[in-house]
């Protein structure tokens, strides 16, 4: 996996090795010492960790997965760093049950270093878009709640 030479190319870095289901490929974009939090906030804490959660997802549950990238912002925090936004629109999730599951609309969001091969987060967050809320509410079980 060849890094990003620019930051605002990691979500199309991130994407294409999702699209390849290649979950090393995805660890590749990362730092050995990197962190990733996923939209149901599980905490993975170094670059193999993260290769492993996205091999075993896409190999599953995400194995019929469409994953397109959006609108991009970036950042720069000085020469050697970057924050990276970027809307996901992911298509063909499979249910618990093997049926077909709704699209999704995450924001990943990533803070990049330069290195000699390119650009590469050292952490990431991925969270869901959910339409018509404005916080979770844990009122038995975690639900979207709107106050307005």
């Amino acid at each position: 996996m060849t890094l990003p030479a620019a930051p605002e190319g990691f979500p199309a870095a991130f994407a294409a090795a999702w699209m390849a289901r290649d979950g090393a490929a995805i660890g590749a974009l990362f730092a050995e010492d990197a962190d990733f939090v996923n939209v149901v906030g599980i905490w993975w804490r170094d670059r193999g960790a993260i290769a492993r959660a996205h091999q075993y997802a896409l190999a599953s549950y995400f194995r019929r997965t469409t994953l397109r990238t959006g609108r991009v912002r970036m950042r720069r925090l000085g020469a050697d760093a970057a924050v990276v936004h970027c809307r996901l629109r992911l298509d063909g999730q499979l249910a618990p049950d093997g049926t077909g599951a709704g699209p999704r609309q995450t924001i990943l969001m990533a803070v990049l270093a330069r290195t000699p091969e390119g650009w590469q987060a050292v952490a990431a967050q991925n969270t869901d878009i959910v339409p018509g809320a404005e916080t979770q509410l844990n009122q038995d079980g975690f639900g979207a709640a709107d106050y307005r």
